[in-house]
C-alpha cells in the first residue's frame, strides 16, 4: 500500500505499479499562467497523446519517473507501435497547399516541363521542317513515325518512372532526364539520316522528357491537395509557354544561323532550364525503400480507373495529331504563308497556356472531372465546326474565295482547341489522383500513361496513313480526331457517373 498524506487537503494519489493510469480529473491551477509554456515539438509521443485535444475517452494521466523505469523493462506494446503508424498516417495525410517549399516545387516542375513538354509541343515545326528539307524523300506517314515514338516513350517511360519515384524521389530521375534532353537537343543538329533523327529525336527526347515530367507532376501531389488542380495548371502551363516561344524562335534561326545552330541554341536554354528544375523539384514523404518498383496491374479492377485510363487514351490518340499536323495543313492549303503557317502552332500553345491554367484554378472549386468532361467535349466540338470545313474547302485555288474562310477557320481552331486541349494535361493528374491515395499516385499514374503511350505511338502514323488514302487531304485527319475526342468524352463521363452519379451539380 502507498500511504496518503495527512491533513484535511488530499494529496496527490500514486499511480499505481499494476499496469494502470489514475484518471486526471483536471483540477485548476491557479499559478498556471505563470508556468513557462511547453515547445510542442519537445513532447514526446505518450505526452502528445495525453494532452491531444482531439481525443474523446478520458485521458489517462503519464506514470511517474519510477513507473516508467519499470515500465521500460516490458517490450513495447502492440498499442504503442499501432499509435506510432497512426501518426505516422496522419502526417501523410497532410498537405501544406502551399508556402516556400512548394512553390518551389511548382516553379521547378514549370521549368521542367517548359523544356520537355515545351519541346513536345514543338513537334510540329520540327516535322514540316523535315519534311521539306533532310527527310524530303521520304512519305509522311514514315517521318511521323520519330515523333510517335518521340510521345510514346514520354509517357511509356511512366511505367517504370512512376513506381522509382514512390522508391526513391525525384532527384537522379530527374538529372537523368536532364542528360538525355539537353544531349538529344544538341545531337539534333548533326543528324542527317532518317535513323540518326529516330535516335536521338525519339528514343533519347522521349526518354528524357519521361523521366523529367512524371516526377515533376507527381512531387507537386506531395504539397497540394485541394489547390492541385491550380498548382499542375500553372506547371503544366510551362508545356504551352515553351510550345510558343520555341517555335517562333526555330522560324527566325532556322533560314538566318541553319538548322544545326538552331538547334544548339535550343539546347543552351535546356541547359539553363533543367538546372532549375533540378533544384527546385522535391518529395515532401521520405522515400520507400524495399517496395517493388513494377507496376500492379490489379489496379485496373478499380472500373472508374480504367474508364479515365481509356479516356486519357482516346483523348492523346487525337490530340497530338493537330499538334504535328496544322502546320503541315496550312502549307497545303494554299490559304496562308509559309510564315504564317508556322506561327500556328504558337497560336495554338498560346490558346493552350490559357487552357492550362484556367481548368485547373476552375476544376479546385467545380470539380475536376466536371472540369475534364467539359474540356474534351470543347475539344470534340471545335474540331468538328472549325477544322473539318476547313479541310472540306482545301486546297484553295489560285483564284477561289474560300481563302479567307480557311485561314478564318485554322485561326480560330487553333486558338479555340488550343484552350480546350490545354486541360487534356493539367488535368489528367488531378483525376487520377482523385481516385488514389497519395502514397500510391507515382504508380497510378505511371501505370495510366503506360497504357496510353501506345495511343500515342499509333496516333500520328495513322493520320500519316489517312493522309496518304485521301491524297494528301486533311478531312480524314479531321474525322479521326472528332471519333476520338468523342470516345473521351464517352469515357470520362462513364467514370464520372460511376463515381458522383448523373448530377452534373455535384462537385466531382
Amino acid at each position: 500500500m502507498h500511504p496518503q498524506p495527512k491533513g484535511s487537503k488530499p494529496g496527490p494519489i500514486e499511480p499505481p505499479y499494476h499496469g494502470t493510469s489514475a484518471i486526471v480529473t483536471d483540477p485548476i491551477v491557479p499559478e498556471a499562467q505563470d508556468l513557462p509554456k511547453c515547445d510542442p515539438s519537445e513532447q514526446t509521443l505518450d505526452e502528445k497523446e495525453w494532452t491531444s485535444p482531439d481525443e474523446k475517452k478520458p485521458r489517462t494521466a503519464p506514470l511517474n519517473e519510477d513507473a516508467e523505469r519499470t515500465a521500460g523493462s516490458s517490450p513495447p506494446s502492440s498499442a504503442s507501435s499501432d499509435a506510432s503508424s497512426e501518426l505516422s498516417a496522419s502526417d501523410e495525410d497532410v498537405y501544406p497547399e502551399g508556402g516556400t517549399k512548394a512553390w518551389l516545387v511548382v516553379l521547378g516542375s514549370f521549368s521542367g516541363m517548359l523544356a520537355s513538354f515545351g519541346m513536345m509541343n514543338s513537334i510540329g515545326t520540327f516535322q514540316a521542317y523535315l519534311a521539306t528539307h533532310q527527310l524530303s524523300h521520304l512519305d509522311e506517314s514514315t517521318i511521323g513515325w520519330i515523333f510517335s515514338i518521340y510521345t510514346f516513350l514520354s509517357f511509356f517511360c511512366g511505367i517504370q518512372i512512376g513506381p522509382l519515384f514512390d522508391q526513391y524521389g525525384p532527384r537522379y530521375l530527374v538529372l537523368a532526364g536532364n542528360i538525355l534532353l539537353i544531349a538529344s537537343m544538341l545531337l539534333l543538329g548533326v543528324c542527317k539520316e532518317y535513323y540518326q533523327f529516330l535516335i536521338v529525336f525519339g528514343i533519347l527526347g522521349g526518354t528524357g522528357t519521361s523521366l523529367i515530367f512524371t516526377p515533376a507532376i507527381a512531387s507537386i501531389g506531395h504539397f497540394f491537395k485541394a489547390k492541385r488542380g491550380a498548382a499542375v495548371g500553372v506547371a503544366a502551363a510551362g508545356g504551352s509557354i515553351g510550345g510558343i516561344i520555341f517555335p517562333l524562335m526555330l522560324q527566325s534561326l532556322f533560314p538566318k544561323v541553319g538548322f544545326g545552330w538552331a538547334t544548339r541554341v535550343l539546347g543552351l536554354i535546356f541547359i539553363l532550364l533543367c538546372g532549375v528544375a533540378q533544384l527546385c523539384i522535391r518529395s515532401r514523404l521520405p522515400p520507400k525503400p524495399g517496395g517493388s518498383v513494377m507496376p500492379d496491374f490489379r489496379i485496373f479492377k478499380d472500373i472508374p480507373f480504367t474508364l479515365v485510363t481509356a479516356g486519357v487514351f482516346f483523348m492523346e490518340w487525337g490530340l497530338f495529331i493537330p499538334i504535328t499536323y496544322l502546320t503541315s495543313f496550312a502549307l497545303s492549303s494554299n490559304a496562308v504563308d509559309s510564315t504564317f503557317a508556322y506561327q500556328l502552332i504558337a497560336v495554338l500553345n498560346a490558346g493552350s497556356s490559357v487552357g492550362r491554367w484556367a481548368p485547373g484554378y476552375v476544376a479546385d472549386r467545380l470539380g475536376r472531372f466536371n472540369c475534364m468532361v467539359g474540356a474534351l467535349l470543347m475539344c470534340f466540338v471545335t474540331t468538328l465546326a472549325l477544322w473539318l470545313p476547313a479541310t472540306i474547302m482545301t486546297p484553295v485555288g489560285e483564284y477561289s474565295t474560300d481563302g479567307g474562310a480557311v485561314k478564318g477557320l485554322t485561326i480560330a481552331f487553333a486558338l479555340l482547341f488550343g484552350i480546350a486541349s490545354g486541360s487534356n494535361i493539367s488535368l489528367v493528374p488531378v483525376c487520377v489522383g482523385q481516385l488514389c491515395k497519395m502514397e500510391e499516385y507515382g504508380r497510378y499514374y505511371g501505370t495510366c500513361y503506360t497504357v496510353v503511350s501506345f495511343g500515342t505511338l499509333t496516333g500520328i502514323p495513322i493520320a500519316g496513313s489517312l493522309l496518304q488514302a485521301t491524297e494528301d487531304r486533311y478531312w480524314g485527319v479531321a474525322i479521326f480526331t472528332i471519333a476520338t475526342y468523342a470516345l473521351a468524352v464517352a469515357s470520362f463521363l462513364g467514370a464520372r457517373v460511376l463515381k458522383a452519379g448523373w448530377s452534373m451539380s455535384i462537385k466531382f
